[in-house]
């Protein structure tokens, strides 16, 4: 059983995952830096001047905090949409990078392969074989 695990665990398809999950992991500071701190100022500026991680709604009556941070701190419940809002628009780069990473990687695989070699025609069966040998010994008796 251990052999077994090993085996598997060491497979290319494994080590691979690893190797990704961590590039993943290190990919995710780089994108979400991309995203807080170039994308959604802009973002926000056209939106009013308000930051993105900022948009909540309060979920019970009273008054409203003014801001995310100040709501958490008195306890009082929020809705904090503005975050949701911040990762929807990290998935959507995150897997629009690796679209265009598996892309690539798909058009250089494909461009490295070697084309299959053409088959050599197949054998005719046993059975056509020794009928092909029947018909040129009874030309050969005939004459012709």
């Amino acid at each position: 059983m251990l052999k077994e695990f090993r085996e598997f665990a060491l497979k290319g398809n494994v080590v691979d995952l690893a190797v990704g999950i961590i590039i993943g992991a290190a990919f995710t500071g780089i994108v979400q830096s991309l995203v807080n701190d170039v994308i959604m100022p802009p973002i926000g500026v056209l939106m009013g001047g308000i930051d993105f991680s900022n948009y909540f709604l309060v979920l019970k009556s009273g008054e409203a905090p003014a801001s995310l941070s100040a709501a958490k701190d008195a306890g009082i419940p929020v809705l904090a949409y503005g975050k949701f809002v911040n990762a929807l628009i990290n998935f959507a780069i995150v897997a629009w990078a690796l679209f265009f990473v598996v892309r690539q990687m798909n058009a250089l695989r494909r461009r490295f392969e070697e084309a299959p070699a053409p088959k050599a025609p197949a054998a005719p069966p046993r059975q056509e074989v020794l009928l092909e040998e029947i018909r040129d010994l009874l030309k050969d008796r005939s004459g012709g």
